[in-house]
């Protein structure tokens, strides 16, 4: 079986890694796969192919922040991507974010629909049914249920449509484009955003959910000398992780408990960019992003407790990250964030909640979770195991296809 996978990029980023695990999976059972990818660059050793450039992500860049259409732009990449489908012929396609200033979505799905091959859509975040925003939940906003009609976040949210509201629009385009695919399944990784599926113009097609796994040969418990290193020996440590820390993430929150904290109490916060770590309290230790996930699985090892104050997420697999390396998980219950979590590993609290935030820290540090209930816990998010399931999903399509 041969599978394409499509992502805005190939081993950065959760989706990334996620795109390049999947890879692996159906490498190791014998199917024969290939990434194609618009943006940064793919790893060593994996079949990849760039259909994008710095010109055609800068012309998008332009035309979401001038005309407000995102996902509408790239069409020579897209056309480009076109080519390679029809060369490599595959059995199934695969896509991920298709988002990201890299495609122009109407001209991908008008082929799709054309070329009648199985295809999976796993959605990573709600961008795909809504005239805009990739989350709403910061807002509790239900627009996209019925048009995006009067958006008020155009200008504050990805993908940034700076001066223009182009959403309703877009809604209708998106709508028009991405429905009639008479072979397309829909996979999420949270219970959350399937029963949001459901309720939006993409209802007609079948929902899988699945959850994300990580790599726990590298995400698993390791001795490290970081607390030396840092000088925190003696402290209690709190960590935050995000790929980028933009308003949902909730660095506010964190900026408001380093004031809080006592000083035995120290956070650490990684993914961000230098002008953010300049400008945070003193308190707190600021560190740039990082694609090194070994060196990334000894921070969640050495830290006490990992804090997901995000305030709108699918299912972020920074939760899984801690857990696989044995540390307990504090979030905010918004999305699928809480989904990976039980009593013995994880603390959620109200959305928003900042001093339920803090006190749920405070709980942690007298009666702490134990590493082995987050061990246990993170078993069922082992990569293999949640891999297959797409593997499996993608005979089962392949087969009814022949």
């Amino acid at each position: 079986m041969k599978v394409l996978q499509i992502s805005t990029v190939c081993g950065s980023g959760s989706v990334g890694r996620i795109t390049v695990d999947i890879y692996h999976t159906l490498e190791k059972q014998g199917d024969d796969c290939l990434i194609a990818y618009g943006r940064r660059t793919a790893p060593k050793g994996v079949h990849a192919f760039c259909f994008g450039s710095p010109v055609s992500m800068g012309i998008h860049v332009l035309s979401t922040f001038f005309k407000g259409e995102h996902g509408f732009a790239s069409a020579s990449a897209t056309r480009k991507l076109i080519r390679k489908i029809e060369e490599w012929n595959p059995d199934v396609i695969q896509l991920h974010n298709i988002h990201g200033f890299v495609l122009q979505t109407e001209l991908l799905f008008d082929y799709l629909k054309k070329a009648g091959k199985p295809v999976v859509w796993t959605l990573h975040d709600c961008w795909p049914y809504t005239g805009h925003c990739a989350f709403y939940d910061y807002n509790n906003c239900g627009q996209w249920r019925d048009g995006c009609k009067d958006c008020k976040e155009y200008r504050n949210t990805y993908p940034y449509a700076l001066f223009k509201n182009n959403t309703a629009n877009n809604y209708k385009r998106k709508k028009a484009a991405f429905t009639g695919v008479a072979n397309l399944t829909i996979v999420t990784p949270s219970r959350w955003l399937a029963d949001e599926v459901k309720q939006s113009f993409l209802k007609d097609y079948p929902v899988q959910v699945i959850p994300n796994g990580v790599d726990q040969t590298i995400f698993r418990p390791t001795e490290n000398d970081l607390r030396k290193k840092l000088g925190l020996e003696h402290s209690f440590v709190i960590l935050g992780v995000a790929n980028v820390w933009e308003r949902r993430k909730g660095l506010s929150y964190f900026c408001g408990l380093a004031k809080k904290l006592p000083e035995d109490c120290k956070i650490i916060l990684i993914g961000l960019n230098e002008k953010q770590i300049r400008e945070l309290p003193e308190e707190i230790i600021g560190i740039t992003r990082t694609e090194n996930a070994e060196e990334l699985a000894g921070y969640y090892s050495m830290a006490d407790v990992f804090v997901n104050a995000t305030l709108e997420d699918n299912f972020p697999t920074t939760n899984l990250e801690a857990l696989s390396c044995g540390t307990p998980v504090i979030t905010f219950e918004t999305g699928g964030s809480p989904e990976s979590l039980d009593k013995t590993c994880g603390r959620v609290v109200r959305k928003g909640d900042a001093e339920a935030l803090l006190q749920a820290i405070f709980a942690e540090r007298e009666h702490p979770m134990r590493k082995e209930d987050c061990l246990t816990r993170a078993v069922q998010y082992e990569k293999n195991d949640r891999f297959m399931e797409y593997a499996a999903l993608y005979h089962r399509l392949w087969g009814q296809g022949e």
